[in-house]
């Protein structure tokens, strides 16, 4: 009987994916520093195929920044980071982006009154 609960007729749905993507700053950045920094790189993600959220993030320190993305698959956040974004932000941050992948089986969003699972 158990192995009957386990196994699953239909494919598993793949869960959204969370993308990290955070560097070390080469020297520290305000707050509104980096807002104004952050503004210019924006739009280039407004209307972006796959992608559900952008936050744009700054340690308190000043010293490491980044983003933090919501993409409803994995293949839709891997066309994004392209060696061609990774020298764009190389060259607007001067430092290389590590990226990290998270899987995200659920999401609370209060904005929408939401929990969505994948």
């Amino acid at each position: 009987m158990a192995a009957a609960l386990l196994a699953r007729t239909e494919p598993e749905e793949t869960p959204v994916i969370t993308v990290i993507a955070e560097f070390k700053l080469p020297q520290p950045m305000t707050v509104d520093q980096a807002r104004e920094t952050f503004l210019s790189t924006a739009p280039r993600y407004r209307g972006m195929a796959g992608l559900i959220r952008k936050y744009y993030f700054l340690s308190e320190d000043g010293h490491k920044a980044g983003g933090i993305y919501l993409w409803q698959s994995r293949d839709d956040a891997e066309r994004l980071y392209t060696a061609e974004w990774k020298a764009f932000v190389r060259g607007k941050y001067g430092t290389e982006p590590v990226l990290t992948y998270l899987a995200c089986p659920v999401v609370v969003d209060n904005a929408v009154g939401e929990i969505v699972s994948g």
